[in-house]
């Protein structure tokens, strides 16, 4: 029996898209809901905290770093004690002695006077609660999507993420194959997902809205054609892939925040027709850029664009991928959609358009 209904959470750095689906009821009147990510959530009660003057204890698992990271940096520059469990400070860094470094204390259980923090990139609990509010029970098969960067000690973060990237396109860059259900080891970002919730099906954040552009017919069309390029502009991440057919011919990644429109476009424009270097892109800092040998060196169209920062291409001619209606949903609909074209089996089937 096929997958009835899916609860699809694509967990980004300033947002957490949320898509109720049931196959009984229309797509339109699914519950859809932006709410912010774990990361600012954690952000703000650290502000709070400081503005009280507490300590805090972080606990719980490993999570997205950005703007909880920035607020425990500001908690320590005002003097405050910031304690954390390992697991927790693993968000921080892979090596618990740069941790240490930064002023965090590591223990297990909450000093006296410590404000309890919870960490996490799922809110199941709360999410649930919400929901409860209105009648709508939570479906039970959940497919997530984060950023990992795997776990890589003493090496640069942005090359072993990259890394991952060039060994799915060494291996065919097969798109059934973004969708997994047990990740190795190192994505210890998704091994933590995984614990909180045993079975869940999880993706990267880019490979699930760069699936969910493909939701939108004319960007489907194009993709079953020459090819089409399609530039998920991230809120931290600036992600593009060069897809023909069922398969990703290429991989370009950078952070958002190091991109300008005049560098948006020159790097897209020279990673379409082949002329852009991965060792450019880092030395940018951002992460790299990686084609196969059968990748077009042009395409007919003009990019495809998603993502909560597409404003940055705004003036290019790139249109706007709008997957079933909705702009904010592409990774929702990336991962729904991925799911659906799993076999009964398990095995994964050519892409498709959610029905």
């Amino acid at each position: 029996m096929g997958t009835t209904s899916l609860l699809a959470c694509d967990i980004g750095g300033g947002t957490q898209d949320i898509l109720l689906w049931r196959s009984a009821q229309n797509l339109e009147n699914a519950v859809k809901l932006v709410l912010p990510a774990p990361t600012q959530v954690a952000a703000a009660r650290l502000r709070r905290a400081r503005g009280l003057g507490r300590d805090v204890f972080l606990h719980g698992w490993l999570m997205g770093g950005g703007a909880v990271h920035r607020a425990v940096d500001e908690h320590l520059q005002a003097g405050l004690k910031v304690f954390a469990t390992p697991a927790a400070a693993a968000t921080f860094a892979d090596d618990s002695a740069r941790v240490q470094a930064m002023g965090v204390s590591l223990c297990e259980q909450a000093p006296a006077g410590a404000l309890p923090i919870p960490f996490g990139d799922l809110n199941l609990a709360e999410l649930n609660s919400i929901c409860s509010l209105f009648e709508v029970a939570l479906p039970q098969t959940l497919a997530l999507a984060v950023c990992d960067h795997g776990f890589s000690p003493g090496f640069s973060n942005r090359k072993f993420r990259f890394q991952q990237w060039t060994a799915f396109l060494e291996r065919g860059g097969r798109l059934p194959d973004l969708l997994i259900s047990d990740p190795p080891a190192h994505l210890t970002r998704l091994k933590a997902l995984q614990e909180q919730a045993p079975g869940c099906l999880l993706m990267d954040t880019a490979a699930a809205a760069a699936w969910g552009a493909l939701e939108d017919p004319a960007v489907a069309q194009a993709a079953q054609g020459p090819g089409v390029c399609i530039v998920n502009l991230g809120n931290m991440h600036t992600v593009a892939f060069i897809v023909r057919g069922g398969k990703v011919l290429g991989v370009y990644e950078h952070h958002t925040r190091c991109l300008d429109q005049a560098t948006l476009a020159d790097h897209v424009a020279r990673f379409i027709s082949g002329r852009l270097s991965d060792e450019e892109v880092f030395a940018g800092r951002g992460h790299g850029c990686a084609r196969l040998p059968q990748a077009p060196q042009g395409l007919p169209g003009p990019p495809a664009v998603t993502g909560p920062q597409r404003r940055l291409a705004q003036g290019l001619g790139w249109p706007t991928a709008v997957p079933h209606g909705d702009v904010m949903l592409s990774g929702c609909f990336g991962l729904l959609a991925a799911v659906l074209q799993r076999g009964q089996d398990g095995a994964p089937r050519p892409p498709s358009a959610i029905s």
